[in-house]
C-alpha cells in the first residue's frame, strides 16, 4: 500500500506542476494588457510603465511564474490587480456560493440518478428502460445553460416560485439565500445525473449476474429485494467513484451557470476577471479548480486500492 501510495502522490505533484505550467503559459499568449486596461487608451507610457512595474509585469515570465507557484506553495495567492485585495479573500468570500451550489447539485444529481439508475436496471431490455435511456441521453446531449434559462422561464418567470438569479446572501437568511440556488443547482444537476443514472444502471446489470444475487434468488427472495438490499449496495463502488468526479466537475462547471443567475461565485469571479484581465485572479482560481479536480482523483483512487487489494499488486 505504500508503494502505492507513494506512486499515486508522485503522479499528483507532477500533474500539478505540469498543470500550473500549461495555465500560466496559456494566459501569458492572450492578448491584452492589465495595466492598459487599467489606466485606459489615453494612458502615457510612464505611467503604464510605473503601473507594470508596481504590478510586477515588467519582470521576465519564467520570473513571473516562480514568484507566482511560490507564493501558492505557502497559501499566498497574490493580490488582485484590479481591486487590490488578496485573491485569497476573494477566494474566500466567493468559495460560499459556489461550494454549497455544488454541494446541493451533487444531492440533487444522486437522489435523481440512483432509484432512476436502479428503476432501468431492473426492467432492462423493456420500455421503461429503453424510455430512461432515451431520457439520460438527452439529458447528456442538451448544455447546462439551455436547462437554466428553461428552468427560469418556468419557475421564475412564468409561475414566480423561486428568484430568476442573484444571491442575497447567507447573512438574509438560510432557507432565502437557499432558494436562490435551488435553479441553479437543478441545471448543474440533471446532466450529471444522466450520467450517473447510467453509470448504476450498467453497474447494476453486472452486479445482478453474479453467482450469489442466482442464490438470493433460488432461496425465494424477491426480485426487489434482491435489487435493493443485495444487488444496489454491492453496485455502489463505481457509482462513489463518480460521485467523486462528478463533484470536482461540479465545481468547475459553475462559471457558466453562475453567469445566467448572476450569482457572485467563482465561476463570475473567473469571468470577470478575463474580462478586467486580472490575471493573477484567473490564474490563482483556475489552479484551485484543477488542483480540487486532481485531489480528488487521487482521493478516489486511494480508496479504490483500500477496497481492491488487486489494484494495489497490479502497481507493483
Amino acid at each position: 500500500m505504500a508503494y502505492f501510495l507513494v506512486r499515486r502522490l508522485g503522479s499528483l505533484i507532477i500533474t500539478l506542476g505540469v498543470a500550473t505550467v500549461v495555465i500560466f503559459a496559456v494566459l501569458e499568449i492572450v492578448p491584452g494588457d492589465p495595466a492598459l486596461m487599467m489606466l485606459g487608451v489615453n494612458a502615457n507610457e510612464e505611467n503604464l510603465a510605473a503601473l507594470r512595474e508596481q504590478m510586477g509585469l515588467h519582470l521576465p515570465p519564467t520570473t513571473r511564474y516562480w514568484n507566482w507557484v511560490s507564493g501558492l506553495i505557502v497559501g499566498d495567492f497574490g493580490t488582485s490587480y484590479t481591486y487590490s485585495v488578496p485573491v485569497a479573500e476573494l477566494i474566500g468570500e466567493r468559495l460560499w456560493v459556489s461550494l454549497p451550489l455544488a454541494v446541493l447539485a451533487l444531492l440533487l444529481s444522486t437522489v435523481i440518478a440512483i432509484p432512476v439508475g436502479a428503476f432501468a436496471a431492473a426492467r432492462r431490455g423493456r420500455g421503461g428502460d429503453a424510455g430512461v435511456m432515451g431520457l439520460t441521453q438527452l439529458g447528456i446531449a442538451i448544455p447546462n445553460f439551455w436547462f437554466a434559462l428553461l428552468l427560469v422561464y418556468v419557475f421564475a418567470i412564468t409561475f414566480r416560485v423561486v428568484p430568476a438569479g442573484g444571491f442575497p446572501g447567507w447573512q438574509a437568511g438560510f432557507w432565502t439565500a437557499l432558494t436562490s440556488l435551488v435553479l441553479p443547482a437543478i441545471a448543474l444537476a440533471l446532466p450529471q445525473a444522466a450520467i450517473l443514472s447510467r453509470v448504476t444502471r450498467s453497474a447494476l446489470l453486472e452486479t445482478l449476474g453474479e453467482d450469489y444475487i442466482r442464490t438470493a434468488r433460488a432461496k425465494g427472495l424477491s426480485r426487489s429485494a434482491v435489487l435493493w438490499r443485495h444487488a444496489l449496495t454491492n453496485a455502489l463502488i463505481p457509482v462513489f467513484t463518480i460521485l467523486g468526479l462528478q463533484f470536482a466537475f461540479l465545481l468547475a462547471g459553475t462559471i457558466i451557470i453562475e453567469n445566467v443567475f448572476y450569482l457572485p461565485g467563482l465561476g463570475r469571479l473567473i469571468f470577470q476577471a478575463i474580462t478586467q484581465r486580472d490575471l493573477i485572479v484567473v490564474e490563482s482560481v483556475v489552479v484551485l479548480l484543477v488542483a480540487t479536480v486532481i485531489v480528488i482523483n487521487f482521493i478516489v483512487d486511494i480508496a479504490y486500492a483500500w477496497v481492491d487489494p488487486r489494484l494495489r499488486a497490479g502497481s507493483r
